[in-house]
């Protein structure tokens, strides 16, 4: 009876490690599916992004690119994040991976899956518009500073912008006791209300992919640095306040026990 019972011990003892390994991701799915979907995520986002610029309808304002990017980007994070958590923005990524939600190593992959993504919708926005409007959007590129007394500005309000943007990526889609079912079109819709604070002001890029992407195609590159710093310092100041002052036991470094 003993050895029986050992022996049927030893056997769900098996039967519980095979079925761990069973629910190991296996690498493509640990490390290549998930920058694939960032690749995949960013061209649909940032084709969508541009063609609704280079097509804006006159009389509308920025309302049409307000609408577009912020349901493009909700509903590929929708479909998309779970694979990935549907960052498609080099700046949610830098954030992220500072308060603990992506492995290190995984940043400078994303980022680059994120960029490639980015020039490949553009040039699918190209593709499909006319040679007349993409020229006189500048092929969605950012050409809302024209000169250096709007440089100060622009960089503060892509700051602010990108702060309340990644604050609601992080809140809603990263950190437990803030976790929201609704987190995709909470970051849609601060993308949308970005646009149409900011966008007279800086294009409201919030993403250095977005930048870059429709600048290699149409190859305008003036004051592309702005959309770089204002995102980037906006991922850090980001990861400095949820670690030390409003994210969860798991994430503060500070004042987590009694």
């Amino acid at each position: 009876m003993c050895e029986s019972k050992s022996g049927d011990m030893k056997m769900k003892e098996k039967d519980l490690e095979s079925g761990c390994d069973l629910h190991q991701l296996h690498w493509y799915e640990k490390y290549l599916q998930p920058c694939i979907v960032e690749l995949l995520g960013s061209a649909l986002f940032i084709f969508i992004g541009c063609l609704s610029v280079i097509e804006n309808a006159e009389g509308v304002g920025r309302l049409q690119p307000a609408l577009a990017h912020g349901l493009a980007l909700g509903i590929t994070i929708a479909f998309l994040g779970k694979i990935s958590g549907g960052h498609f923005n080099p700046a949610v990524s830098l954030a992220v991976m500072l308060i603990g939600g992506l492995n290190y190593m995984m940043l400078i992959p994303y980022c680059v899956s994120q960029l490639c993504g980015g020039i490949i919708g553009a040039a699918l926005a190209k593709a499909v518009s006319t040679e007349e409007r993409f020229l006189n959007a500048s092929g969605a590129a950012f050409t809302t500073i024209r000169g250096a007394d709007q440089v100060g500005g622009a960089v503060v309000a892509e700051v602010i912008m990108t702060l309340l943007l990644l604050l609601t990526v992080c809140m809603a889609a990263v950190n437990e006791k803030s976790k929201s079912p609704l987190a995709p079109f909470c970051i849609g819709f601060a993308v949308t209300v970005d646009i149409l604070a900011g966008g007279a002001i800086s294009g409201a890029c919030m993403n250095p992919a977005r930048a870059f992407g429709p600048a290699v195609v149409a190859s305008y590159w003036q004051y592309q640095w702005v959309y770089w710093v204002g995102p980037l310092a906006a991922s850090l100041i980001t990861g400095i306040l949820i670690r030390v002052l409003i994210g969860d036991q798991n994430i503060r470094l500070f004042l987590k026990h009694l």
